[in-house]
């Protein structure tokens, strides 16, 4: 029987296999020096063939860079920051950069020996994520020597930062809302302390105008209950539409309007705000809502902390991304 050889490829496999001296292998393979395009080209082909990886250790102190990507957020179970690492991943792995993911859990002491350890990595920059617009970034990273980007969050001034636009996504919920004919649009809605929440409750206000109604509560579905236990208990005309702040509350709201004998678009159009497909398509029925493009916005700051790493400037300033509007049968649309 013969044995399979496991051993690790070198630099001197390479060369030897395609009959070249070390140096130009290594200048072939790293696109330095004056090797000839025919040489190239088949040192190249010879080390995809033996299966040879360059060390990136050692890749790294010749170009002292690490390829690497550090991404620091407090989101400790991903709902946000996994489809914004995603676009991130998306731009940056056709260019050799790896991403590292750290959760803070909110805890400054954690963030604090996350940032260390990135830093002792030599991560050619950081991307830091949140789960509110508001939450005050870790001020460590003003201070750093390499570059960082906030996605989802706001850095200091003269600092990068995208985040959806959520004003717009508002209006388009209630726009949708409007041009089906609905009259009486209800808000119904997160914590009054989030930033988020205002800015969406506020043009909410703004597009529906007269006899506009907020009521303020937790990210939760008990909330969306609680809500319409209150609102349909009251006297008075009742709403025939109604805009939730996440897609947590939208399916707690469809849920009691369902157990009071309400039928969901007929009577009463529902609009969630998220996309969280775990949720928003498996509602019954299932819920139009508002994307706020997490991907594209880690996409936006992977580009930007690739062009900031090769040295190329790019302007500072907070970048607002453009929501999408999901449409499914919670609105009398068809499944998306």
């Amino acid at each position: 029987m013969v044995e399979k050889d496991t051993r690790r490829r070198t630099i001197h496999d390479v060369a030897q296999a395609a009959g070249v001296s070390i140096s130009t292998a290594s200048n072939a393979l790293n696109g330095t020096g004056r090797t000839n395009a025919e040489t190239r080209e088949r040192v190249i082909r010879v080390a995809k063939e033996i299966g040879f990886r360059p060390n990136a250790l050692a890749r790294g102190l010749l170009s002292k860079r690490s390829h690497a990507i550090g991404m620091l957020t407090n989101d400790t179970y991903g709902r946000l920051t996994l489809p914004m690492a995603a676009g991130v991943s998306e731009v940056l792995v056709d260019h050799g950069l790896s991403v590292f993911l750290c959760a803070t859990n909110n805890d400054p002491r954690l963030a604090r020996l996350h940032l260390e350890a990135l830093l002792d990595r030599q991560v050619d920059g950081i991307i830091f994520t949140a789960t509110r617009l508001d939450l005050e970034p870790p001020a460590e990273l003003a201070k750093l020597a390499i570059p960082v980007v906030y996605a989802f969050a706001e850095g200091p001034p003269e600092t990068i930062s995208f985040f959806p636009d959520d004003a717009q996504g508002a209006r388009l919920a209630v726009e949708h809302l409007k041009g089906l004919g609905r009259s009486r649009i209800l808000h119904i809605t997160g914590p009054e302390d989030y930033l988020s929440v205002r800015i969406r409750a506020e043009a909410y206000c703004e597009s529906f105008g007269k006899g506009a109604e907020v009521h303020y509560g937790d990210w939760s579905e008990e909330w969306g209950h609680e809500a319409i236990d209150a609102v349909f208990s009251r006297p008075g005309e009742k709403p025939d539409a109604i805009f939730c702040g996440n897609d947590e509350i939208a399916r707690g709201v469809i849920d009691a309007l369902r157990d009071i004998g309400i039928t969901v678009p007929k009577d009463v159009a529902v609009v969630g705000f998220d996309n969280w497909e775990v949720i928003s398509r498996q509602t019954r029925p299932p819920l139009t809502t508002v994307d706020m493009e997490l991907k594209e916005i880690g996409r936006r700051a992977g580009l930007a902390i690739l062009r900031l790493t090769q040295g190329e400037a790019v302007p500072t300033g907070i970048t607002r991304l453009s929501c999408r509007l999901v449409v499914r049968q919670s609105c009398g649309g068809q499944a998306g």
